[in-house]
């Protein structure tokens, strides 16, 4: 389980990253933050793309920024927007998160409501590498 204050640093670190989000048509800023086994962190944020489909989120691009410096064994990520309530990963992230084993998932949002979950608990029936 992680403390309470690790998930405060991670959303921190998630909030850190959103500021750099690249959002000009949704105006819906996301920030990320991923804690690596050896507890570096790598933080994203979502880069739009006026062909929508090319869009990456921000989960995605802090997961990928660590496996592009060596890393592919994490303990966490948080994830955080301006949303009602804490900001939940889309499908294509939850499969991404899925495919490291990212154990625990916490949401956040910019009123400072999170909620942490496990992986079994986002993607009970996930398609995994069994």
């Amino acid at each position: 389980m992680l403390s309470d204050l690790l998930v405060k640093q991670l959303i921190e670190k998630a909030m850190e990253g959103r500021k750099y989000s690249y959002s000009p048509y949704s105006h819906f800023a996301v920030g990320a933050a991923v804690l690596c086994e050896n507890n570096t962190v790598y933080t994203g944020c979502n880069v739009e793309n006026a062909s929508y489909g090319m869009t990456n989120c921000a989960e995605r691009t802090a997961i990928f920024k660590a496996i592009s410096e060596g890393y592919h064994r994490f303990k966490a990520i948080a994830i955080i927007a301006d949303t009602e309530a804490p900001c939940t990963p889309c499908g294509a992230c939850r499969q991404v998160i899925s495919e490291f084993d990212i154990p625990y998932i916490i949401m956040a949002n910019v009123t400072g409501d999170y909620k942490v979950v496990s992986l079994d608990e986002l993607m009970p029936y996930r398609f995994g590498k069994s």
